[in-house]
């Protein structure tokens, strides 16, 4: 009896010093802070800005604004897609606020211009994020409804990330939209443009 009164003694004191060193009241830093790790909050407000990206891209909302705020101020989306772009090894089309309103068809051109997605819905699936010394890192599937017409769905390529906290949250530093292959071909990775 003495032994097992012990044993719970000695498991419950363990697990005591296990979760106030996990959360950095005896002495260490909290877990995610030593491993450079990101926390469920972290991935569930990176996901919820993904989600608003397709929104935004796919609104103009608020004169393209609201896609153009999910970016850092010096954020860039980069293109990697298009063949210009794939045989440049990428090519920045927009950096900055306003470039990032005029990509979507806002800003100075007030959403008023048709865009050659206009009538697509954006869909971003199997978002993998992973921490970075920046902050994070991420890639996800790009899905297109309506590319070749009503009902049609097709994966046009996906996008790979760097994700940084700001005052305001999780923003977008830079966003490349590459090709299918750049992913299946370890050959044609994207490179590093940071």
């Amino acid at each position: 009896m003495a032994n097992r009164n012990l044993s719970v003694l000695t498991t419950a004191a363990l697990c005591a010093i296990a979760f106030f060193l996990g959360r950095g009241e005896l002495g260490g830093a909290p877990a995610e802070a030593r491993s450079g790790g990101l926390t469920a909050l972290d991935y569930a407000e990176i996901t919820q800005l993904i989600n608003r990206y397709a929104y935004g891209i796919d609104t103009c909302a608020n004169n393209g604004y609201d896609y153009a705020n999910l970016f850092t101020p010096d954020g860039v989306f980069i293109d990697k897609n298009s063949d210009a772009g794939f045989a440049a090894g990428g090519r920045v089309l927009a950096k900055g606020r306003d470039a990032l309103a005029e990509l979507v068809g806002g800003g100075s051109r007030g959403c008023k211009t048709k865009l050659v997605w206009t009538d697509w819905s954006h869909l971003m699936l199997n978002h993998e994020i992973t921490p970075a010394p920046e902050g994070a890192h991420g890639r996800v599937y790009l899905v297109q409804l309506g590319m070749r017409g009503p009902g049609s769905v097709d994966r046009h390529g996906g996008y790979e990330d760097v994700y940084v906290k700001t005052s305001e949250g999780w923003r977008i530093k830079s966003r490349t939209h590459v090709r299918n292959k750049a992913w299946h071909n370890p050959l044609l990775q994207t490179p590093d443009l940071n």
